[in-house]
Order: structure tokens, then C-alpha cells, then sequence
């Protein structure tokens, strides 16, 4: 008798994979209404019996990434009425207001590996809602959302985001985790930038990681080990602002699965070793309208149009502010340093990589703007919405402009308690982000900066990793 088959869970070849996903991402991307979008999944779900199960995923405040597993069955009888307690997670509800909603953005289902994620899944992203199903002022990636079809309603503008996520790959499973200050992370591989063999681990692991992205739609360009050993780079093709933080949060997922799955650590520490580079969210912006990039002018400065150095000095004037959103752990502080290619300087430059803002080489189509100071641990939603708020609407003063393109003198913070002051004192920020909002995000990164100190001198601290707000150590976590 031959082998009996007990089960006969979905297992789709990447091919058949990157083709389903691209099919959903531009269903999303081309502003297909959420009813539709519902209706068709629904149909699906119900049909395709190799299924077992829908993970739904949601980001808390400081960009901590959460992961339930519902029964396909379930989901497709309750999926109007998901709940969950958000006093469990941090930076969301009290305790005497704790219900809150879990509402299935049917633009975002995807299709999974199989040998990654396991058979018989599909991932799906929330957005929280609170008791009267209004878009919970915590969950950025509602705000996020409500922002971005703002402006193209009332504006008629489009988002064009490209985001270049660096990590680092270690030797051992939870190296974080077990991270102690005698006994720094360990490398696998010492070869460095587009130098590592084809046959070394970080190599294998970047081929992995790449298959799995691409199957995942994310349209991939190009991947590399960076300059730092251990050090990885996978980019892919710019999208919409949503889409391309929903990518930043399964970029990093897939790379600590795959990680795991040959018996490594990925980690996404700005600057989890002295002496070397850290690493960066290089974060490019444009802006269409009429399928035309408002940033292109081939007689502008640096090839770029009033409205795109407009986006420029707005940010330039609020920088100080933003920091703590675009570096938000104790760590990232390390990475701002002037020795490395840091880009500490409050200015612009088309040449300078110790600008926050560089102008890179463009044409009419890839005309942008790129914020270097981004840290790999920012919450894409926070960092997004803040940046595009600001970029689109952000104060500032016009006499200042010029100067503030190009003085040398303004460089962003050295360690994250300047960070939270400036952060505090951002009338700008508490506007669009909300008061309590604005006070409760102040309030997470006072308690870790309280666990670390102010002097980040030159040795890695047990504390700054393991209080990590990505690092996730349970018997950790009541000690914030």
C-alpha cells in the first residue's frame, strides 16, 4: 500500500505565489473599494478548502509587530465582530477600556510560502477600531490610512515610497534575547559590501530571503550584503505609502523567519556592534498627481520642483522633533555618529551622505527625496504619517529656508533623552499626532531611556538590547 496523505493544506509554488500576490497588491494600489475587496476574499476563502487558517497582524505604537492565527471557518463567520484586549499591549487601552476591534483591511490578504510560513495559510492586516468602530487614535497604520486617501481625495495626490531596510544576520537562535555585554553578537559571515562568496551563510540566507519576498509581491530590484560584515540589504520597487509599510513590517518578519529557519538571528538594531556601520530605513518620497511626479523639475535645483523643496524645507524645519519617531530606541542614538556615514546634519545635499535629506540622481519618473536618518526600528505607520503630515502641511518659517538647506552647524540628537525633549516640545507633532497620543509615545520612551544611560559611551549595554521595544523577552516585559 503506498503512503496515506492525511492532510492537504495549501502549498503553492513561488511562482504561482508571486503572481497571486502582485494581482492583490494592485488591486489595493489601485484604490479598489474595501466593500468589493471583502466580498471577493470572502468568496475565496470560502471556496479554497486547502486552507486552514487566516494570520491577522497589527502594530502596536512603537511599531511592535502582533500575529493572530484564526480558523479560516471562524474567521469567515465572525470577522465583523474580531476583539482582542488592548491593555495588554503597550501604548494602547487602560485596563478599564480595554475591548477593542480587529478590522480585516481585505486589500492586504497575501499568499504564504508554504516553506517559511508553513502550509494552509494566508496573512491578512488590521486596522483597530475601538467599541464604536471608530479608527483607534494608537493603531498609526488607521492614521496612516485616513491620511493617505485624504490627500488623494481632496488633493488628488498619489504616495510613491521606497524603502531600503538594512540587518544584520547573527550566529545562533535568539541572540538578542541571550545578549550579554561580555559576549557581543557573533557574525556569520566577515566578508563585506558585494564581496561575501555566493557560497558563505550570509549569502544563502539573502538568496532565501529574496525567493520569499518576491513570492511575496514586493518586486524586488536588488539585494547585497552591506557594507558592515553580516551586514544585508534586499530592495524592491517603490509603492504607495499604506503598501510600503505593510512591506517594511513583512520585510523584517520574513527575514527573522528565514533567519530562524537555518539557525541564525536577524536583527534590526541601528547599531548593534561599535566600530562598525550601523544600519539604516533609507526612506524615498514623491509625490504624483495625474500619474506626473511633483518633484521632477528639469530646471529646478538639483532637478527638483518648488513643491518638492517645499517637502524639504518643511521637514528640515521639524527635524528636531521627528527624531525620536525616526530613531526610537536608545540604540539608534549610537548609529547617528559622524564617523560612519551618519546623516546627523539638519540640512539637504544631492552629494553629502551626512545630510539628513539627499537629493538623489533622478529622472522624471524616479524624481525624489530620501530622509537618511531613519533608524531600521522606526514604526513605518508613525514615520510615514508624521513625515508625509509634515512634508504636505508642516509650519515653518519661510526667512529661515535657505539657511536651513544648507547650514552645518544643526545636527540631530546624540542620545534619545535630547530626542524626547525635542520630541515634547513639538507643538507640530502633539497636533497631528493627538495629546494623548503625543504624551503616551513620550511616555514608552521615557521608560527605557530611564533604563539606560544618558552617556552611551562606547560599549553595547545589556539594557539598550533587551529593553528593545523590538526585542521580545516576556519575562521582560512587566519590568517596562
Amino acid at each position: 500500500m503506498g503512503e496515506i496523505k492525511i492532510k492537504n493544506f495549501s502549498e503553492i509554488p513561488y511562482e504561482q505565489l508571486e503572481e497571486l500576490n502582485l494581482q492583490a497588491k494592485s488591486k489595493m494600489a489601485n484604490g479598489d473599494s474595501d466593500s468589493s475587496l471583502q466580498e471577493h476574499y470572502l468568496r475565496y476563502l470560502t471556496d479554497e478548502k486547502r486552507l486552514k487558517a487566516v494570520t491577522v497582524c497589527f502594530s502596536d505604537l512603537e511599531g511592535r509587530f502582533h500575529m493572530l492565527d484564526y480558523d479560516k471557518k471562524f474567521l469567515i463567520q465572525s470577522y465583523d465582530n474580531l476583539t482582542f484586549d488592548g491593555s495588554s499591549i503597550r501604548g494602547f487601552s487602560v485596563q478599564s477600556e480595554s475591548d477593542l476591534r480587529l478590522a480585516i483591511d481585505w486589500g492586504t490578504l497575501r499568499w504564504l510560502p508554504s516553506d517559511v510560513f508553513g502550509p494552509g495559510k494566508v496573512m491578512v492586516y488590521a486596522l483597530i477600531q475601538d467599541r464604536d468602530r471608530k479608527f483607534y487614535d494608537a493603531d498609526m497604520r488607521g492614521q496612516l490610512k485616513l491620511f493617505n486617501e485624504k490627500i488623494r481625495s481632496e488633493q488628488g495626490l498619489t504616495t510613491n515610497f521606497a524603502v531600503e531596510v538594512e540587518g544584520f544576520l547573527f550566529k545562533g537562535l535568539n541572540a538578542e534575547q541571550t545578549y550579554q555585554d561580555d559576549a557581543s553578537f557573533q557574525f556569520v559571515s566577515e566578508g563585506g559590501y558585494f564581496n561575501t562568496l555566493p557560497t558563505a551563510p550570509l549569502r544563502q540566507f539573502i538568496d532565501r530571503f529574496a525567493e520569499a519576498q518576491r513570492a511575496l509581491g514586493f518586486e524586488n530590484e536588488k539585494d547585497h550584503p552591506e557594507v558592515a560584515p553580516s551586514q544585508f540589504e534586499l530592495n524592491y520597487k517603490y509603492t504607495d505609502a499604506l503598501i510600503a509599510a505593510d512591506q517594511v513590517q513583512t520585510y523584517k518578519l520574513l527575514a527573522r523567519l528565514v533567519a530562524s529557519n537555518m539557525g541564525y538571528t536577524a536583527s534590526f538594531l541601528p547599531k548593534p556592534k561599535v566600530g562598525i556601520n550601523g544600519s539604516g530605513m533609507h526612506t524615498n518620497i514623491s509625490l504624483s498627481k495625474n500619474g506626473k511626479n511633483i518633484f521632477w523639475d528639469p530646471k529646478g535645483p538639483d532637478l527638483i520642483s518648488p513643491p518638492g523643496w517645499n517637502a524639504i524645507d518643511r521637514l528640515l524645519a521639524h527635524a528636531d522633533g521627528l527624531c525620536l519617531i525616526l530613531n526610537p530606541s536608545v540604540n539608534s542614538y549610537r548609529r547617528l555618529d559622524p564617523h560612519f556615514e551618519a546623516p546627523n546634519q539638519i540640512r539637504t545635499s544631492a552629494v553629502d551622505r551626512s545630510a539628513m535629506i539627499r537629493i538623489p540622481i533622478g529622472n522624471e519618473k524616479s524624481a525624489r527625496i530620501e530622509i537618511r536618518s531613519v533608524a531600521p526600528d522606526a514604526n513605518p505607520y508613525l514615520t510615514f504619517y508624521t513625515v508625509l503630515q509634515t512634508l504636505v502641511a508642516g509650519p515653518m518659517d519661510t526667512k529661515a529656508i535657505e539657511h536651513n538647506r544648507k547650514r552645518q552647524d544643526r545636527v540631530l540628537p546624540d542620545n534619545i533623552q535630547d530626542a524626547i525633549k525635542n520630541f515634547e516640545d513639538s507643538a507640530w507633532l502633539k497636533e497631528i499626532m493627538g495629546e494623548r497620543i503625543h504624551g503616551k509615545y513620550a511616555e514608552i520612551k521615557h521608560m527605557i531611556s530611564d533604563r539606560s544611560p544618558k552617556a552611551l559611551g562606547a560599549k553595547i549595554k545589556t539594557g539598550e538590547v533587551l529593553f528593545h521595544h523590538e526585542v521580545t523577552n516576556q519575562q521582560l516585559w512587566s519590568q517596562f
